[in-house]
């Protein structure tokens, strides 16, 4: 495991880079399957590393909460050198209800990670919608807990989520995430 903090070179107001991924649900997903939301919490994440499965239960609670609010995790991590990261590991906990984002998506090629600038898991990213496109509104940390045993204190993620969902801007600055470096092929 190799720690990392987020780091990309997307800013508040650039649109989300498009993608289309197959969905553990086995269905696919486009930034257009969204269409309907007034955000989107896209996280590139994993099942094996232990920051990634801390924020679990809590990426799961954002998505009950907020109907208006898509939560897309991207699995980009290479499947061959992390087994439990695999698109079978994936379907699995979506089935048994472990997940329950909204999607829980397969970058296979991982270019969609690096058109993010994604380097970590979880490496999150709450775009608002402006018209007809996605735009920017915060990239950062989840929470205060920056380590898997820590319990969180503050939610800056939930924070962004009721600013952008009010028509605010977030008001805090980008705090990176911390977590297991993508594993890049």
């Amino acid at each position: 495991m190799t720690l990392m903090e987020s780091d990309s070179n997307l800013e508040r107001g650039d649109p989300a880079p498009p993608f289309e991924l197959p969905g553990a649900d086995g269905e696919a997903y486009a930034l257009e399957s969204f269409a309907d939301r007034d955000a989107l919490l896209v996280v590139f994440t994993c099942n094996h590393c232990p920051y990634a499965r801390a924020k679990v239960d809590h990426l799961n609670d954002l998505a009950a909460a907020y109907d208006e609010v898509a939560v897309v995790g991207i699995n980009p991590n290479d499947e061959e050198a992390y087994p439990e990261d695999s698109f079978e590991e994936m379907r699995e906990r979506v089935a048994d209800g472990r997940i329950r984002y909204d999607a829980y998506l397969r970058d296979e090629s991982q270019d969609v990670a690096r058109s993010y600038g994604a380097v970590c898991t979880p490496d999150p990213f709450l775009f608002v919608r402006e018209g007809d496109e996605f735009v920017l509104a915060y990239h950062g940390r989840l929470d205060d807990a920056t380590n898997p045993d820590d319990e969180p204190t503050r939610f800056y993620g939930r924070d962004a989520i009721e600013a952008v969902l009010a028509g605010e801007s977030v008001e805090h600055d980008d705090l990176p995430s911390r977590g297991c470096s993508i594993k890049w092929r």
